[in-house]
């Protein structure tokens, strides 16, 4: 019976579908033989290139840090150059001698070039603007780095699970040919009068539910891949399966919660922006208030006119002009005090999120150091389990060789080894995912997280 059942298990691929339905397929199974499985390592390197969320964040960091040269240039001089040219038909009446109109007509071009400077000399809005562009940049550069890092989580994630859709895939398999051998020898022993018809049903009724199962886990596996094709851009056909004679299962490094919040706390870009945000808000009251004082600009000007009224007609002249502008704000109806209490509230808000975050993000690193830390424990009583239930099936099929145990028995028997199977192969990628969370979380190497767990799959 077992070599009977590992002939059925190395046949179980080929023999899961009709070769017509194998065809429709082939993105699961055949075209994983087409070249060198795909690692983490390689597909977080492709989605930093090729990810369009990425590169939209980069986009809008590149967007947000022309903030800065704006601001800073309205603290700079201001140069402007102007100049007209005009042609002008002059047509004027006038009393003439005996009281008679005398009428007259008059052609003549008129123009003016001037060049003007001006450079601000006190302006506290567009200084407290200035340091709100800084703390602005600081923002979107604490975004990006970010979502880089979501890159990390989103792509091993992706991958993660599409190694757990193919593991399940082949535990179904397994199952599947478990369930055919069964159905197979309670047909011959009803055939030979030494079997019950309740057997065969027992049998073919758990052989479909497998059939309706593996369905479902191979459009599980396309999917899974595709929704990684999606991050790196490249066609997604073999991955490289985790290795459990590498998987090392360690506790995080250091081992005490509180130095993994601490540096969460220091490194996290999360809070990092949102204390440029905060600070944003605190350079808006100082704008608002701004509006209560006066500027003052130094302005220098060179003109040159002709003609320019119709008493000065032919008649040119250069002027140079230096000297300073103070404009002093008296009353505005109420609207910059607005501004102000506007301000004070957003900084409130942003002080508040601040804080919000601070606490949620110390919650979130509880749970995946604990899921770390814990998942270790559940791997090894998993496998522990593991190692039970095949004890459990090899005894149920001696003891029903020996006519102790009814073929239900071994099927049940099969069916807790295939679960114990599946919750190990969950529990396994779930540690390896809080690892990449945990390290995310804290703002600590994405490259060496990948890397590290890379190295546990099989080349």
């Amino acid at each position: 019976m077992q070599r009977l059942m590992a002939c059925l298990l190395a046949a179980a691929p080929a023999l899961a579908l009709p070769p017509a339905a194998a065809q429709a397929v082939p993105p699961v199974a055949a075209s994983a033989q087409a070249g060198a499985p795909l690692t983490l390592s390689q597909a977080y390197r492709a989605a930093l290139e090729h990810d369009a969320t990425l590169r939209a964040a980069r986009a809008g960091a590149d967007a947000r840090r022309e903030r800065l040269p704006q601001a800073r240039a309205q603290l700079l001089p201001n140069i402007s150059v102007s100049a007209t040219r005009n042609k002008n038909d002059l047509n004027s009446i006038a009393p003439g001698p005996g009281g008679l109109p005398l009428e007259s007509d008059r052609e003549y071009m008129s123009g003016s070039r001037a060049l003007t400077v001006r450079q601000p000399l006190f302006r506290p809005a567009q200084m407290a603007d200035l340091r709100q562009a800084r703390a602005q940049v600081a923002d979107a550069n604490a975004l990006l780095d970010k979502e880089v890092q979501n890159v990390a989580v989103r792509v091993a994630t992706a991958y993660l699970e599409a190694l757990l859709a193919q593991d399940q895939l082949e535990l179904v398999l397994v199952q599947k040919g478990a369930y055919t051998t069964q159905l197979d020898a309670a047909r011959k022993r009803f055939a030979g009068g030494a079997g019950v018809r309740t057997d065969i049903d027992e049998a073919q009724a758990r052989m479909d539910l497998a059939l309706a199962q593996e369905l479902e886990a191979r459009q599980h596996v396309g999917y899974s891949r595709r929704a990684l094709q999606v991050m790196v851009n490249m066609p997604v056909t073999h991955l490289a399966p985790l290795d459990p004679a590498r998987l090392q299962l360690t506790g995080p490094d250091p081992a005490r919660l509180e130095d993994w919040t601490a540096r969460a706390e220091l490194s996290s870009p999360e809070l990092r922006s949102l204390q440029a945000q905060r600070e944003v808000a605190r350079q808006e009251i100082d704008k608002a208030r701004a509006g209560h004082l006066p500027t003052l600009d130094a302005i220098a000007q060179w003109s040159r006119n002709q003609s320019d009224s119709i008493n000065n007609i032919n008649t040119r002249y250069e002027n140079k002009t230096i000297g300073l502008q103070l404009n002093v704000p008296i009353y505005s109806g109420g609207y910059v005090s607005s501004q102000n209490r506007q301000a004070v509230a957003e900084l409130e808000r942003a002080d508040q999120s601040l804080e919000a975050t601070r606490r949620d993000l110390a919650l979130r690193v509880e749970r995946e150091f604990r899921s770390v830390t814990e998942g270790v424990l559940r791997i090894r009583a998993l496998e522990q389990a593991v190692r039970s239930n095949d004890t459990l099936v090899n005894s149920n099929r001696r003891s029903f060789e020996g006519g102790s145990r009814t073929l239900v028995d071994i099927l049940n028997a099969e069916e807790q080894r295939v679960i114990a199977l599946r919750d190990l192969a969950q529990a396994r990628y779930q540690y390896l995912l809080a690892r990449v969370r945990l390290h995310a979380l804290a703002g600590t190497g994405n490259e060496a997280t990948i890397a590290e767990v890379d190295a546990w799959l099989k080349p």
